[in-house]
């Protein structure tokens, strides 16, 4: 195929101007419009909490953050999702610096090499959080290349400054708000460092808010909804689909600290009366399993990212709490969201259609003729990568295009259909084999199991299939005659099935594919 060419609809003129702002100015004017008093955050304790009081703690925060550090430098924040996590994000804005979001998942080697890469060396945490998520040892090791700063500690240390700047600093922003440019570097978020060392995504003030603009203008949400995020802020997703989106769009939202809490979420999406929730396929089949029929019935819609959304989740929404599940599609360098359906237009197999704003190229991919390799280009693509090797500079992107890595397919009515990322993708005797096919085949035989497949050396064919699945007892040939009935080349059918108790899963919601592959070489006795 050559390479084709497509363009989205245009963001409003109404859009485009609201992005020309700074992420702590944009906050202070929603809540100017929405109202000091209006309830907008629910923590995970139950607490609500207005505009006007989340205002007043980042303005009085940002005193002991300007202390502790140089102008616009790099704070990195430690912190579950939560009213914490919205307010240190603010504060550090307030105080003029950028902030840092740290995967505490990560383990400590990737999240040394996120502070040197950024860099930064002060950080923002809890006590509380440190001690429930049993996190002693982790900041110890961190020590000797970060310094500490808890919030808890920190708020005897706002002093007469901070009291002052949190009493008039709503009211003359002008003078106690930093003034910043909108193409200025908002936060530095970090790949997962599967690869190689994380990389720094550096995404602007207006990258930011312009997703949060296509978002809103892609998917139309109502007056009495109320949001439900236990992704967590160090995951884009989590921080502006989850957490930003319905804050600056003044529509209440319900964090959570933690997506692994299945029977306690289900229970407050029950008591909150949630309405839109944001989770990933596997966090969703989860909380659905851990609520009685009903329990979930306040839900209108559902929105998963981060990993394909399968019919069975799709039908168990619909059959058992009567909600939609919207499949929407983005990654971190593009802040994060690109395509998602929408409500009563969702095309099963399809994450949508493009957001407003962007502009898309197919590049093709050797093996493949009905499929190319995604570029995209638009207000929300990144500033660019810091990398370890050079820190803290950004390495700009060429002509703003950024290769997601992903292959998609677009119908004639616009839906995107991904096909899988390029490095999963398996070469078997000369053809391409989609490891994504795999997982689907799979699905269909067993749909109360999830299933991941990885690609191994093969000495004969070069490469070969495993699935891993948490089934007990998966018998291939019933993969293998599903597959025949139903037009797959046996090609895509994997030699071996491993069966696992649990599938390992990422921080972030994601399926962790790098311990799937070493489960699967595990297994054949091959090298990992």
């Amino acid at each position: 195929m050559e390479t084709q060419y497509l363009k989205s609809e245009d963001l409003s003129k109404r859009g485009q101007k609201r992005i020309r702002r700074g992420l702590f100015q944009a906050f202070l004017e929603a809540a100017k419009t929405h109202g000091a008093d209006k309830k907008i955050l629910t923590d995970g304790d139950g607490r609500e909490l207005t505009y006007g009081e989340i205002r007043r703690a980042a303005f009085a925060l940002s005193v002991p953050i300007s202390n502790m550090t140089e102008p616009e430098e790099t704070v990195g924040i430690l912190l579950p999702t939560g009213a914490g996590a919205v307010i240190a994000f603010l504060a550090v804005h307030a105080a003029g610096r950028t902030p840092a979001m740290m995967n505490f998942t990560a383990g400590v080697k990737n999240l040394k090499a996120a502070a040197n890469t950024a860099p930064f060396k002060t950080v923002l945490t809890a006590h509380k959080f440190i001690e429930l998520g049993g996190l002693t040892s982790l900041i110890a090791d961190l020590s000797d290349v970060m310094e500490f700063a808890y919030l808890e500690d920190m708020r005897e240390e706002i002093g007469l400054k901070g009291k002052v700047r949190a009493v008039l600093g709503p009211a003359l922003p002008s003078l106690f708000a930093p003034k910043v440019h909108p193409d200025d570097t908002g936060v530095i978020l970090f790949t997962s460092g599967t690869e190689g060392a994380p990389k720094g995504v550096v995404l602007s003030h207006a990258n930011i808010l312009a997703n949060v603009e296509q978002i809103g203008e892609h998917v139309e949400i109502l007056p009495t909804d109320v949001f439900f995020n236990p992704l967590p802020t160090f995951h884009c997703y989590g921080l502006t689909a989850g957490t930003l989106w319905p804050v600056y769009s003044g529509m209440p939202v319900v964090l959570h600290p933690s997506p692994l809490q299945t029977k306690t979420i289900a229970k407050r999406i029950f008591k909150t009366r949630s309405s839109v929730l944001f989770a990933t396929d596997t966090f969703l089949q989860q909380y659905m399993r851990a609520s009685a029929d009903g329990g979930l019935n306040s839900l209108r819609i559902a929105v998963c990212g981060a990993e394909r959304v399968r019919e069975e989740t799709r039908k168990t929404a619909e059959n058992r709490f009567s909600f939609e599940v919207l499949e929407g599609y983005g990654v971190t360098e593009c802040a994060p969201v690109l395509a998602a359906n929408q409500p009563g237009d969702i095309r099963a197999g399809t994450i949508g259609k493009m957001l407003p704003g962007i502009e898309s190229k197919l590049e093709p991919v050797e093996g493949l003729s009905d499929g190319g390799c995604l570029w995209v280009k638009g207000p929300n693509i990144m500033k660019g990568y810091i990398r370890s090797d050079n820190p803290g500079v950004i390495d700009a992107l060429p002509d703003g295009w950024h290769n997601t890595g992903d292959v998609v397919s677009v119908d004639e009515e616009g839906y995107y259909v991904i096909r899988g990322r390029i490095k999963r993708f398996a070469k078997i005797g000369g053809e391409m084999v989609s490891l994504t096919v795999v997982e689907n085949c799979a699905s269909a035989v067993w749909p109360d199991f999830m299933h991941a497949a990885a690609i191994v050396p093969d000495k004969r064919k070069g490469e070969q299939i495993i699935l891993v699945s948490d089934h007990p007892d998966p018998k291939r040939h019933e993969l293998l005659a599903w597959a025949q009935t139903h037009g797959v080349p046996e090609i895509s059918v994997p030699k071996k099935i491993v069966s696992v108790e649990n599938l390992p899963v990422l921080g972030t919601g994601k399926m962790d594919y790098v311990s799937v592959t070493n489960i699967a070489k595990d297994a054949l006795g091959v090298d990992a």
